[in-house]
């Protein structure tokens, strides 16, 4: 069954999947602020070549990186423009990133991926090592950080909020760890003034509270919503406030928008409420149901307010032509969270097993790839097992 009859909606949503350990989500790219080194009373004579024509790479910056076993390269093929540029502080950068425990092998990797470092001057440099250090106080640490990050840290512009908005946070009760998670993968939640942050966090606890929410659970509920998807920050409450009412106009209780918000980790506020009545009108054609039966499919996978119609689209029609029906489907919505290619990857593994996704649950392809590797074990080792119990005795007359 083909759905291209249906219309397309707006573009998608970015999603984000703030990564615990490297920092990398489905979908976000922030921008870095690198504002023009301009303060020449840091300038030393070794970091740059007076007799640099525009246009032509500075000599003494290649000499020292060269220095350094760095590949020039890979700068070259993404950002040339670096090595252009007259004043570069090579040496220093080094030798601060020596004096925090980087090898050399580091310190070239950091300068190839992060080129722009060796435009910060040394007291920048230093200025955002302060910075980082309020949640960060081991160097070892911090230099591994550096190291999988050069980007996020050597992003030294609005040093004011990024320090006014750690101390926020650690006021609102966010564990250090957090905040610097928040620092590597989500620098630009930092460039916002407090004050705005402040007002956000203040609307979303309004509607925590009118939507039914406790006092006592409030501040829970808050830093988990943060912890989960701290891009919230970058919301206005006019947006916020749009949202909730269109779900409320939807006829969802205020129970239900609740937990649909802790469903989508606040993904929601990254919504318009345009984007999302498409989402739902899409849908509910699809499954051909009714207001209230497409309301619990919501309440079961959010991903069908969640995804754009292109998304859901495309989604639903590599079920189909695996040979999976709208029932099916219906009764397990949640599989809609995979993408076409995991789901494919999925089905071949049970195939292999003998198991038929046709006619069997689709419970077992769905899930995290944990739950699905439990679910593929499970059926193996049931596959595998003996018909026969080999430690019973045979019974054999003589």
């Amino acid at each position: 069954m083909m759905l291209r009859g249906v219309a397309h909606s707006a573009k998608d949503t970015v999603t984000f999947l703030l990564a615990r350990s490297h920092g990398s989500s489905p979908g976000l790219k922030f921008l870095s602020f690198w504002p023009e080194v301009t303060n020449r009373s840091f300038l030393i004579h070794s970091t740059y070549t007076t007799d640099t024509k525009p246009g032509e790479e500075n000599k003494k910056t290649i000499e020292d990186l060269h220095g350094l076993s760095v590949d020039i390269k890979k700068i070259r093929r993404v950002k040339e423009w670096v090595l252009l540029q007259e004043v570069a502080y090579v040496p220093e950068i080094a030798r601060i990133l020596r004096e925090m425990g980087a090898d050399e092998p580091a310190i070239a990797s950091i300068l190839e991926r992060c080129p722009e470092a060796m435009l910060r001057s040394p007291a920048e440099v230093n200025s955002q090592r302060a910075l980082w250090q309020l949640v960060c106080q081991k160097e070892n640490q911090l230099i591994k950080l550096i190291e999988q990050f050069p980007d996020s840290f050597f992003a030294t512009g609005y040093h004011e909020n990024q320090k006014a908005n750690i101390l926020f946070f650690q006021e609102l009760g966010l564990k250090n760890n957090i905040i610097t998670r928040f620092l590597t993968s989500a620098p630009s939640i930092f460039h916002n003034p407090p004050e705005k942050n402040k007002h956000v966090i203040e609307t979303l606890q309004r509607n925590y509270l009118s939507l039914g929410g406790s006092d006592a659970n409030m501040k829970i509920w808050i830093l988990k919503l943060l912890s989960q998807n701290p891009f919230i920050l970058l919301s206005t409450s006019s947006a916020i406030q749009e949202n909730l009412e269109f779900l409320r106009k939807s006829d969802f209780t205020d129970h239900e928008v609740l937990q649909l918000l802790s469903k989508l980790k606040g993904f929601i506020f990254q919504l318009t409420p345009s984007t999302m009545q498409k989402s739902m009108l899409f849908s509910k054609n699809f499954f051909k149901c009714s207001d209230q039966e497409f309301k619990q499919l919501v309440l079961k996978c959010p991903a069908l307010l969640y995804y754009s119609v292109p998304i859901l689209e495309e989604r639903l029609e590599g079920l189909l032509k695996e040979g999976i029906s709208i029932a099916q489907i219906r009764e397990t919505p949640m599989v809609l969270e995979l993408t076409t290619q995991i789901v494919q990857y999925r089905i071949k593994k049970l195939s292999a097993l003998g198991y038929s996704i046709k006619s069997g649950n689709l419970e077992n392809l769905n899930g995290t790839k944990k739950d699905f590797e439990a679910n593929y074990g499970k059926i193996q080792s049931k596959k595998e097992r003996p018909m026969f119990n080999p430690i019973a005795p045979l019974n054999i007359e003589d």
